[in-house]
């Protein structure tokens, strides 16, 4: 066998064999939690060697803008871009494959998760801000001194507690009568407050416990301008993330916390999720940096005995604990009945630190499995359909040399493919249509290609010449129209998102493929042929 025909066969069954290689569905190790023990543990997913995207696997399109409903924020752009890194950071350790997340425009986030199953805890996952802190509560009791001045200024306003009797709107309106007025006004005065009437004392200072049926009222009242401008210097008021059961009723308690936090989640390095060996229920232990845990221990030891409040996004997190003694550099946040799943992924956030700003989901899109299905099942019919017309057209018109660009076809789509996997790019449903675009692109090359070795026959140029200079005088067509093509690709995809991305890559992908298979697999099958038969004085062309 002529040597450079040997050394073009060794180099395509080396490019043969990796494709091959990297088509085998593969073996990954991934750290999940134990729903049973609540420790990290490795296991074994098989993974299929080309990602899917979110149009061809299905699952979940979230786009985000920055909340601007408790207030406006300045710069957008800014808020949107810190919280792009947050994302993308618990999106890596929430466990999807491939997942998208980019800025659109200036102040849009998009996030596509493809093969998520839970677009509820995806969501919660992405949207919670979790900012973490540590506040005291009041231990002095401040918020129950200054209560008698909140009640007097809802009175003021017209608030009546339960069961006081309601002013009289007609009597307002027409002058009413003097006397009964000032009985009313007596009233008034020795009626019960609004918030003294809906607050019952709770067990810790500070706490305070409201029927669940009246935290609404409570929470609406506690919001009002009048009301916050008698709270007490320094104080603030957060709800408890849970509902408490005090005997047959359903109580949620309300506490009264200092405004400056001793430490917040900023220097919180590590946090885990796992399962009180005592109480069984979820945990999340975790540990502050050096700094933190000085000025943690530095505080701690100032407030001996003093109780303090573990905040979540607002929220009290279980019931304040007592502090016995100086604290350093590990805690833990109790979760009380939440499952092991909830408090993982509250750990996740927490690693993955706070977000800057509020997000909220301004379009969402759940593509089911079933819908990614029927993708594939139309595309991969559409890919069919359009090479089969390629290889009767191909064979029909060149005969013998249509059928050598047919079998170059082959590994044309063994190297496509096998691109894919190797870079792990996604293929979307666009990539799809790229991939068929390329096929056509595949065969055009041969068809220039042939075209020029009829023109070289025609000048009577011998058969082996014609081939060789055919190819040679081909080139310079097909390198400036592939290389125009693959730098219109580049900039779909610095500018497109991600189903215009997908069309890009397979297209760039599929094109250095259909180099490979259109020009040195078919010059190698004609030298081969030529090879085997040198008496031969025409070509089936």
């Amino acid at each position: 066998m002529d040597k450079r025909i040997r050394n073009r066969l060794i180099t395509i069954g080396v490019l043969i064999a990796a494709s091959v290689a990297s088509l085998v569905p593969r073996n990954t190790r991934q750290r999940v939690v134990d729903q049973t023990t609540g420790r990290m543990k490795d296991t074994t997913i098989r993974r299929l060697p080309i990602n899917l995207g979110l149009d061809l696997q299905g699952g979940i399109h979230l786009a985000l803008e920055v909340d601007q409903s408790k207030g406006p924020i300045p710069d957008c752009a800014d808020a949107i871009q810190r919280a792009e890194r947050v994302v993308r950071t618990r999106i890596d350790e929430f466990g999807t494959t491939e997942p998208v997340v980019q800025i659109q425009g200036r102040c849009r986030l998009i996030v596509e998760l493809a093969g998520e199953k839970d677009p509820a805890r995806a969501r919660s996952v992405i949207q919670r801000t979790a900012f973490l802190e540590f506040r005291i509560t009041d231990m002095k009791n401040l918020f129950k001194d200054a209560l008698p001045q909140m009640d007097a200024a809802l009175r003021r306003a017209g608030v009546k507690a339960r069961g006081a009797a309601a002013p009289s709107a007609v009597a307002q309106l027409f002058g009413g009568d003097t006397s009964k007025a000032a009985r009313d006004s007596a009233a008034d005065a020795n009626a019960p407050g609004v918030l003294s009437s809906l607050l019952f004392q709770g067990q810790l200072p500070g706490e305070y416990l409201v029927p669940e049926e009246q935290w609404p009222l409570v929470d609406s009242l506690i919001q009002r301008p009048d009301v916050r401008a008698a709270m007490p210097r320094g104080i603030e008021l957060r709800w408890g993330a849970q509902t408490e059961s005090r005997g047959a009723r359903a109580y949620r308690a309300l506490y009264a916390v200092e405004s400056k936090p001793i430490i917040t989640g900023e220097e919180l390095v590590k946090a885990v999720a796992r399962r009180d060996p005592v109480t069984n229920q979820s945990i999340v232990p975790f540990q502050l940096s050096h700094r933190g845990a000085r000025r943690f221990s530095d505080e701690t030891a100032r407030h001996i005995n003093d109780y303090m409040a573990i905040i979540l996004d607002g929220r009290v997190q279980g019931q304040p604990p007592v502090i016995r003694g100086q604290i350093g550099a590990n805690g833990q946040i109790e979760l009380g009945n939440k499952s092991l799943q909830e408090a993982s992924d509250l750990a996740l956030v927490l690693r993955a630190g706070a977000l800057p700003a509020p997000l909220t989901i301004v379009d969402e899109r759940t593509i089911s499995a079933s819908l990614g299905a029927d993708s594939i099942h139309d595309g991969v019919l559409a890919g069919v359909v359009g090479v089969v017309l390629v290889v009767v057209i191909m064979i029909g018109y060149y005969r013998l040399s249509g059928a050598l660009a047919v079998a170059a076809l082959t590994l044309y789509c063994l190297f496509t493919l096998a691109g894919l996997a190797s870079f792990g790019f996604t293929l979307t449903l666009p990539g799809l249509a790229g991939f068929v675009l390329s096929i056509g692109i595949a065969v055009d090359a041969n068809v220039l290609i042939f075209e020029r070795i009829r023109e070289e026959l025609v000048h009577g140029k011998s058969l082996r010449l014609a081939v060789d200079d055919g190819f040679l005088h081909a080139m310079n067509a097909i390198v400036d129209s592939n290389v125009s093509t693959i730098l219109t690709a580049l900039i779909l995809y610095a500018v497109g998102t991600g189903p215009v991305q997908g069309f890009a890559i397979t297209l760039i992908i599929g094109i250095i493929a259909s180099m490979i298979s259109a020009i040195f697999v078919v010059k190698t099958l004609f030298l081969i042929w030529l090879n085997r038969r040198p008496d031969m004085v025409t070509l089936s062309i």
